[in-house]
């Protein structure tokens, strides 16, 4: 990667909070580094992407942009079933998906969420086992991490868009909902109430700031509000994501060692990265990366998709436009105004319709 040589304004400091969680061991005084040091690397869970798919994908980006696979998997092992109810047989499968594209002089960044219904070419994979897993024509995208684990999900999204993954995060149910309570929790508002019984979500129209569980829940509605669908859910995940930048950017961790150290505790017991960030300096090395961006330079938008015509509860990928993102991000090019103009609207910040004025009365004829 590029070293980014531009220095940032007090508007773009928000995500240095990443930096300043993993880089914890930086403020504490010189007898706990090196104790704080092997705590914070010790936290970390890493899958080697690199050696499990080999030298067939994309080639790598050599202009200094680069891209990061982001999945949330909704795995119910460990504490994660207390928080997210139901039952997935045993395994897991990413229900949020974001690829990340951070543009050649990192001072802007894209994120494509890719919804988990969408129906795509799963590619022959290898699962952490060793065991080959068939390729499918035509799998749900999140069928990819069940079948085959972060590889599998890495090589379908390489293949679905073109594009190097060339790192990978991970976080489960808990781990969100531990990261949100680290920083804080998030505010958000909503114009409409949500009431949704399988996420457990419950709020009236309004401002609301959340803790871990309930900001879980507000990413994970998809009932509640709406029409039910991913899409609507998606909207929430990136309403959420913005929060969670000003949250993070605006509770002091430069001046309180204390919330320094437990913020970058939690933040290194939640993630799975791929091998190569899976130590504290990897991690602070990606943040210096994305230091100069703010909510003012991060694009958010869904992957264009529409109804599958052999199955109307999935979708596929919207032609041409998809083919449009995925060459505009290849390109290092900004995301097409076609694509942004025609994102779904966020079900939970809809703008009351205005009742309709009824007529006015003819007056009484004088008789």
């Amino acid at each position: 990667m590029a070293e980014h040589k531009r220095v940032p304004s007090r508007r773009r400091k928000l995500l240095r909070a990443v930096a300043c969680a993993v880089a914890a061991l930086t403020v504490l005084g010189a007898g706990a580094a090196g104790y704080a040091y092997l705590r914070l690397d010790g936290n970390l869970k890493s899958v080697d992407i690199d050696a499990r798919l080999g030298t067939a994908r994309p080639a790598a980006a050599v202009d200094g942009s680069f891209n990061v696979l982001v999945l949330g998997s909704d795995s119910r092992s460990g504490g994660n079933a207390d928080l997210a109810g139901g039952d997935t047989g045993g395994t897991a499968r990413s229900d949020t998906a974001m690829v990340l594209h951070v543009n050649q002089d990192h001072s802007r960044a894209d994120v494509v969420s890719i919804p988990r219904d969408t129906l795509v070419p799963r590619p022959e994979c290898t699962d952490a086992k060793g065991k080959a897993v068939p390729a499918a024509k035509r799998a749900m995208f999140n069928s990819a991490y069940e079948s085959g684990g972060a590889a599998c999900a890495v090589k379908t999204a390489e293949q679905l868009s073109g594009l190097r993954m060339d790192h990978y995060v991970e976080v489960d149910f808990a781990g969100f909902a531990r990261l949100v309570d680290a920083i804080g929790g998030a505010t958000v508002t909503t114009t409409v109430a949500i009431h949704d019984k399988d996420s457990g979500l419950d709020l009236p129209a309004g401002e609301h700031h959340l803790d871990g569980q309930q900001a879980l829940a507000f990413v994970r509605t998809r009932h509640g509000v709406g029409d039910g669908s991913d899409l609507g859910r998606i909207e929430l995940q990136k309403q959420m994501v913005r929060s969670l930048l000003q949250q993070a950017g605006g509770i002091g961790l430069l001046t309180n060692p204390v919330k320094l150290w437990s913020v970058g505790d939690t933040l290194t017991r939640s993630i799975t990265t791929d091998s190569a960030l899976a130590s504290v300096n990897s991690l602070v090395a990606l943040a210096q990366e994305l230091k100069g961006i703010g909510p003012d330079q991060l694009s958010m938008v869904t992957l264009p998709v529409e109804p599958a015509p052999t199955d109307r509860d999935r979708v596929v990928q919207q032609q041409p436009q998809a083919d449009q993102l995925w060459a505009a991000l290849k390109a290092d090019a900004p995301v097409p105004q076609a694509v942004v103009a025609a994102q779904p609207q966020n079900p939970a910040q809809v703008t009351p319709t205005a009742p309709a004025t009824a007529p006015a009365k003819a007056p009484a004829k004088r008789p």
